[in-house]
């Protein structure tokens, strides 16, 4: 098979007919008859499973593939990609923000470079002030905390090869985070700049985007714990220092310094720090203990088309 278009659905009621409709165009246009599209319901509260299997029923070119519940939006379309089994795999949203007709953009861009891999990135991230200011910061943070420069305001969309996408599949990580993966993983990758629409507002909240950043750094990267020993190292080095400044005092000048206020806040910050540790290594603990668990990467209901498996 030369081309799969790999998606998922989560909400995605309002758009998937008009998806599927652009979606088949561009693969028909790219692969002639020769294609397949997954759908990877991921636990959708609406009726996108629904429609997907109506569509699924009437397209011998759809997969439908439903999970047992939401596993979360990078963990369904790693299962999307396992089933995929063209030579060439297109990732790209349901929602419309991405426009499935990227696909000739990338493949040209493909050919002209010999990539393995060529992405979107967002010419202007779309959104109001605030999410374009927490999109700069989670990608600085992001990059400073784990080593990993990922492009600033890429997208989910882009075209991958059979080698590229069976090298991503090697990582079994349960916590993961795909963005870190895509680039971690390697071959010739090449960025293309594509204007996202903004169709709906964001379900990223402050807290959600922290809950994300928090657990991509902790996944990708030790950096943090390394920090943890050079913080102390400093606080240590400084206490050392002070500590003989006040001997040197009560030896020659027999006047020990007076001040509870700088007892009382080095208590606090020490006691801030330590605590904030202790944190970070429990983060990290605790991903030690779900990895160990080997828990499903994700669990599958049923699959439609492909003989409804």
């Amino acid at each position: 098979m030369k081309l799969s278009v790999v998606s998922t659905l989560y909400q995605s009621s309002a758009s998937i007919e008009e998806f599927i409709q652009r979606v088949t165009s561009s693969a028909k246009r790219f692969a002639g008859d020769d294609y397949e599209i997954v759908l990877v319901n991921d636990g959708s509260p609406d009726d996108s499973l629904t429609k997907a299997v109506s569509y699924c029923e009437k397209d011998k070119h759809l997969v439908v593939i439903d999970l047992s519940r939401n596993f979360g939006h990078h963990k369904a379309i790693m299962t999307g990609l396992e089933h995929a089994d063209g030579d060439y795999v297109l990732l790209v949203d349901s929602d419309l923000e991405e426009d499935p007709e990227w696909l000739e953009l990338f493949w040209e861009r493909m050919q002209t470079d010999h990539a393995d891999a060529v992405y979107g990135v967002q010419e202007k991230r779309k959104g109001g002030w605030f999410e374009r200011l927490s999109g700069w910061l989670f990608y600085n943070l992001f990059n400073t905390f784990t080593g990993v420069s990922v492009p600033k305001n890429w997208v989910t969309a882009r075209l991958m090869t059979r080698r590229y996408t069976e090298a991503l599949l090697l990582h079994n990580e349960r916590e993961l985070s795909i963005g870190g993966l895509f680039l971690l993983t390697g071959f010739e990758q090449q960025a293309v700049s594509v204007n996202k629409h903004s169709i709906s507002n964001s379900t990223y909240t402050i807290s959600k985007k922290i809950a994300v950043l928090v657990n991509a750094v902790t996944s990708l990267s030790s950096r943090p714990l390394v920090g943890i020993f050079y913080i102390g190292a400093l606080i240590f080095s400084l206490a050392t220092i002070y500590s003989l400044y006040m001997i040197i005092n009560w030896v020659f000048l027999s006047s020990p310094p007076s001040g509870w206020t700088s007892v009382i806040v080095s208590i606090w910050l020490l006691g801030g720090l330590t605590i904030s540790f202790i944190g970070i290594i429990g983060i990290y603990l605790s991903k030690i203990f779900l990895e160990t668990k080997q828990r499903p990467f994700t669990i599958i209901k049923k699959i439609y088309g492909r003989s409804d498996k």
